[in-house]
């Protein structure tokens, strides 16, 4: 095994010099991905209609082509998904990435296609280990087994010769045969769709293996790793997987859940790498030791553009090339790719913290945030707040969600929080007040509303019970894969559906109000 491990090496470490290369040269390589998606795709049919034969620069390409929606590019990739081809983009459509994110009813369809799964996908994934080898170049990362835990795909009923599922289950089925060497458990159970049964048999096929990294959405991850220590009677992941190396974790922003991996998994050495790979494309991983924080990837056949946060509902916004962005602002992401999708909006926001390379941060989701009363509260202040909450209270927090409390006759409004606990705060009381009080500190809109609470009283939290947010994920059909709890909405309706099923099941909540 050690002279693969050797090989492997020299293999993932020439994908260096290629992040070297955008990392240098950031604007010059989106140029020339601008300059292929264009080429490539101006004898469709989409680009015919906005004639991109005749586009030579991004000012042409932003005036020509409009900003879509998902709503407003599904005609096409319906017609995709149907078998038509070169509709989007020159080559067919293989696969869909079904996706649906949190507990929404509607799921949305996002064309794979050999470009993007090889040059965006897999690419990134080389270069992730390309980056973790030049950082740790004494790793035995490759004398053991990868573990990912994804979700399930299937036939595709329009069209039987395509398949749709999580993006996960995508880019397993398909893997290289060293890649699937690699990993493990065998796909007939990696792939398999009841979500239980799946965990259950991953866990016991995978006790007895070398598993040096595992990978996967920090929620999901954690179920299997409490099933693996059930079944062993360990106490830890150390003892279960002594050369567990690192743990690519995305989807979800890791802080909340930073103490409850290192009480799973306590080996000082133990490296947590943030990776932002989405059902659209792999867009970033995390190559320094500042948490949170990602190199932009700049060479995967992705055009990147970037609309001012403040400016994403506005009929015509204003666009933005990376040699325009600014440091610590608030942007949405607009994406063109080699699977089709066209000045697409992502649905993120990000902030830049780097120019020189280009890091970003995911500071949240266009449509999860809370300003019912003026206080634009995004998820990246909803996340710091409750990180800060468990530090100080020596808490370890599994899973939430907030909503406003709406201004009733003689009742001021305010936000309500769902919290499930993995270790209980040392006093609930102050927990809940360094939350309101990191809040106040961090968001000046947030401090402003809550003064003398002129518009906001201090928040009202439900602490419920463990297997909470499970269940209810469970009820809602959405377990595994990339679903994931919405942190934060401007309406009650996951609040008020999280509490009905507690009352239907005879648990009722510890609520604090102070």
């Amino acid at each position: 095994m050690k002279p693969v491990n050797a090989v492997f090496k020299w293999l993932m470490k020439k994908r260096v010099s290629q992040v070297e290369n955008y990392r240098k040269n950031p604007i010059e390589v989106q140029n020339k991905v601008f300059s292929n998606l264009i080429n490539t795709a101006k004898n469709t049919e989409w680009g015919k209609k906005y004639s991109y034969s005749d586009i030579k620069s991004y000012h042409s390409f932003k005036s020509r082509v409009p900003i879509s929606s998902y709503e407003d590019i599904f005609p096409f990739i319906e017609r995709v998904m149907k078998g038509e081809s070169n509709l989007l983009w020159p080559s067919k459509a293989f696969a869909f990435a079904k996706s649906s994110g949190t507990t929404n009813a509607r799921s949305k369809f996002i064309p794979i296609t050999k470009e993007s799964l090889e040059d965006s996908h897999y690419k990134a994934g080389k270069d992730l280990i390309a980056i973790y080898l030049s950082q740790n170049p004494e790793t035995n990362f490759f004398l053991g087994k990868s573990l990912a835990v994804g979700g399930s795909s299937q036939e595709n009923h329009l069209n039987a010769q395509t398949t749709y599922g999580d993006v996960s289950a995508i880019i397993m089925k398909y893997l290289p045969f060293w890649a699937q060497y690699h990993r493990t458990p065998d796909l007939d159970i990696a792939l398999m769709e009841e979500w239980e049964e799946k965990i259950e048999k991953i866990a016991t096929a995978t006790l007895n293996q070398n598993v040096t990294n595992i990978c996967g959405v920090p929620t999901w991850m954690l179920v299997l790793l409490e099933k693996v220590l059930k079944l062993t009677g360990k106490e830890s992941l150390h003892e279960v997987w002594p050369n567990l190396e690192f743990f690519a974790h995305g989807a979800v922003a890791f802080g909340p859940y930073r103490e409850v991996f290192k009480k799973l998994i306590p080996n000082p050495d133990m490296k947590y790498i943030e990776i932002y790979n989405a059902s659209e494309g792999f867009f970033g991983i995390q190559d320094t030791n500042e948490p949170d924080e990602m190199l932009l990837l700049l060479d995967y056949g992705i055009f990147y553009e970037f609309i001012p946060t403040e400016e994403i509902n506005n009929e015509h916004p204003k666009s933005y090339t990376l040699d325009e962005v600014e440091l610590g602002k608030n942007y949405a992401i607009i994406i063109s790719t080699n699977a089709g999708l066209w000045r697409y909006k992502l649905g993120d926001t990000i902030k830049f913290t780097s120019k020189h390379p280009f890091r970003i941060k995911i500071s949240g989701r266009t449509k999860h945030f809370i300003n019912a009363f003026g206080e634009e509260v995004i998820v990246e202040n909803a996340e710091h707040a409750i990180t800060k909450a468990s530090q100080v209270t020596n808490a370890r927090v599994r899973d939430f969600t907030v909503a406003p409390i709406f201004l009733d006759q003689g009742k001021k409004g305010g936000h309500e929080w769902i919290i499930e606990m993995e270790q209980e705060p040392e006093s609930v009381n102050a927990f809940s007040k360094e939350l309101d009080s990191t809040l106040r500190k961090i968001n000046s809109d947030y401090d402003a509303k809550r003064y003398k609470d002129i518009a906001l009283i201090a928040p009202k939290i439900h602490f419920v019970p463990k297997g909470t947010f499970y269940n209810w994920m469970r009820s809602k059909g959405k377990l595994g894969g990339q679903h994931k709890v919405p942190r934060l909405s401007n309406s009650r309706d996951y609040v008020e559906s999280i509490l009905e099923m507690l009352t239907l099941e005879n648990k009722n909540p510890n609520t604090l109000l102070y």
